[in-house]
């Protein structure tokens, strides 16, 4: 038996499958400053824990922040921070995670589509940019082909629309992860840190590790369908193959070749794309404060900047039309 072969595929599922975990929870996520509203929301099965940051009756719409694969809200707090300071954001743990728990049956995409929907209507919010990372992306993406009411604009952060969308090596090791690779890692600290049900971790670990093994896909007319604008960002070292991101971004409406032969943008474009260098799965955790300069003005519907210099007067005004404005 070729056992060295055994532990080298044994210690890269794990490694993975953290990876795939998205930032490892550390002490300081416990240290977030306290949400100005928190509570749980009504949802088949049980209830979703939620924090609310900022005021949602300013008029500004929310950002709701979706996390990966075990974490939690306070995991996501990188992200919510710097977009607190313009807006409100709203941050939920998702069905088996964080302070939400185990609930009855598996968790799906689906389930967790409808659960962030029905955290919105509970809030009495009418609909919701959605900002999801990995597990979160994935769900930002069945949400607006689920709910459209409730989504606006869309983040999607190293979040696949299909299975394949993830490079066969991540799934292969993903599928090869098992609960005892979490034992006495911060992702279990975390985990019996929030949830009211503690001892459910290995079946907590079980169900999201089943969780990549359904067939979430995410059909192309679905999600060519998806009424708003979206921003597909991923690192060039991702799980997430490179391919698919930009098959996203020219389903989402990116890549206008009358734009391309034009040379400048007319406006806001319906779609944007970033690839972040030398940045991992883990590593776009790291790049939260650079994500959030350029993705609020995606969110703020800002159109490009205009040229100065020697291409100055070049550029058409922003909002005066073309094929890459919604």
């Amino acid at each position: 038996m070729d056992y060295l072969g055994t532990s080298r595929r044994v210690l890269a599922a794990a490694a993975v499958a953290l990876a795939l975990a998205g930032d490892m929870p550390s002490a300081d996520s416990s240290q977030a400053p306290a949400a100005t509203r928190a509570g749980y929301a009504d949802v088949e099965g049980g209830r979703i824990a939620y924090q609310v940051y900022g005021d949602l009756n300013s008029g500004k719409t929310p950002l709701l922040v979706l996390h990966g694969s075990f974490m939690s809200g306070d995991t996501m707090w990188p992200f919510v921070e710097p977009f607190a300071a313009s807006r409100p954001v709203i941050a939920i743990d998702a069905r088996g995670h964080g302070r939400t728990g185990d609930l009855p049956g598996p968790i799906t995409y689906e389930l967790m589509a409808d659960d962030a929907a029905a955290v919105l209507a509970a809030l009495n919010v009418p609909n919701a940019d959605v900002l999801g990372y990995s597990m979160g992306g994935t769900t930002a993406i069945v949400m607006a082909v689920r709910h459209p009411d409730r989504v606006s604009k869309q983040i999607i952060l190293a979040g696949a629309a299909r299975r394949d969308g993830w490079y066969p090596e991540v799934l292969q090791a993903m599928a090869q992860a098992t609960p005892a690779m979490f034992a006495g890692s911060p992702i279990e600290a975390e985990y019996r840190r929030l949830s009211p049900t503690p001892d459910q971790f290995p079946t907590f670990v079980t169900e999201v590790i089943a969780l990549e093994e359904q067939n979430y896909d995410s059909s192309d007319d679905a999600v060519r369908a998806i009424d708003d604008k979206t921003m597909i960002i991923v690192g060039d070292a991702d799980g997430v193959q490179l391919e698919h991101a930009i098959e996203l971004f020219k389903l989402r409406g990116g890549g206008d070749r009358e734009t391309a032969a034009r040379g400048f943008l007319t406006g806001a474009p319906r779609a944007r794309l970033a690839i972040l260098p030398a940045t991992s799965h883990i590593g776009i955790m790291a790049e939260a404060v650079r994500i959030a300069e350029f993705a609020t003005p995606f969110l703020d519907d800002r159109g490009p900047p205009r040229v100065t210099g020697f291409f100055e007067g070049m550029d058409a005004p922003s909002g005066s039309g073309g094929a890459s404005q919604r």
